[in-house]
């Protein structure tokens, strides 16, 4: 599995975030991964696909990853605007679904972090009952659930302010059941992987700027974009690595004071 999170894409070509330009950061990322020719089964994309909220924006992600020819499971961010999301999910890459079965032994759960307007997350109701629901029919699959937001703290008061408000409700739920072997969400622009309860917590680089990692005021890293790739094994075993564009690609404005 690959994941891409965070592309944060424009309508217009030259649209740039903290200095970034995007669209050309993304399509950096996409041919890189092209270019190490690793084979996966899918494409995770974890929120934030648009920071404009336009049609075009979502257009030009679908164009974006058609190289890499591979069905693409997504779910919105904060960013996100879903009636435009929503307008090109018609394409054959995108998998308009929030459940998936993998294989004889996985299932994929995509949940709606998203609360339209401000930058932190929560799960309805609807999306608890749902994710319960799932746990329980599939209880004999291994299970990857996705989401936008961190479910986890991660010592940055700035960005954990915008984490998933309530979490503990979620991890009542998933701490009901055993076959929750990860969870994988985006937003945090920066690497995280840690086990809570025997269960995997991991986040994932941004494919344009990056967020200082254990940082209380907002603070960009020098790292490059990057993305991850994930093995789901039988025995529920998570194989996963983040990888990056080299050091010193898209470096953006360090001077900023937030976005």
């Amino acid at each position: 599995m690959l994941q891409l999170t965070d592309t944060h894409l424009f309508a217009p070509h030259d649209g740039c975030l903290l200095s970034v330009n995007t669209q050309d950061s993304f399509h950096a990322v996409v041919a890189e991964v092209i270019q190490q020719g690793t084979q996966f089964e899918a494409l995770l994309a974890t929120g934030d696909i648009s920071q404009d909220h336009t049609e075009a924006s979502y257009q030009k992600f679908v164009a974006g990853i058609e190289p890499l020819g591979l069905p693409c499971y997504w779910l919105p961010g904060n960013h996100d605007y879903k009636p435009c999301m929503n307008s090109v999910v018609s394409t054959p890459l995108i998998q308009d679904v929030t459940h998936a079965l993998l294989g004889a032994h996985w299932q994929v759960l995509l949940l709606d972090s998203q609360v339209v307007g401000v930058p932190h997350g929560r799960l309805s109701d609807s999306q608890l009952d749902f994710l319960e629901r799932k746990l329980t029919e599939h209880a004999n699959r291994h299970t990857l659930v996705l989401l936008h937001h961190h479910p986890l703290l991660v010592n940055s008061a700035w960005l954990d302010q915008h984490s998933l408000k309530d979490a503990h409700e979620f991890w009542q739920v998933v701490d009901k059941h055993d076959n929750v072997r990860a969870v994988l969400c985006g937003h945090i622009h920066q690497e995280m992987d840690v086990i809570r309860e025997g269960v995997r917590v991991l986040a994932t680089p941004s494919t344009c700027v990056q967020f200082k990692p254990n940082s209380n005021e907002f603070a960009l890293d020098t790292r490059a974009p990057g993305w991850r790739e994930l093995e789901l094994c039988a025995d529920g075993t998570v194989n996963t690595e983040v990888k990056r564009l080299p050091h010193g690609s898209f470096r953006p404005d360090f001077n900023a004071e937030g976005y």
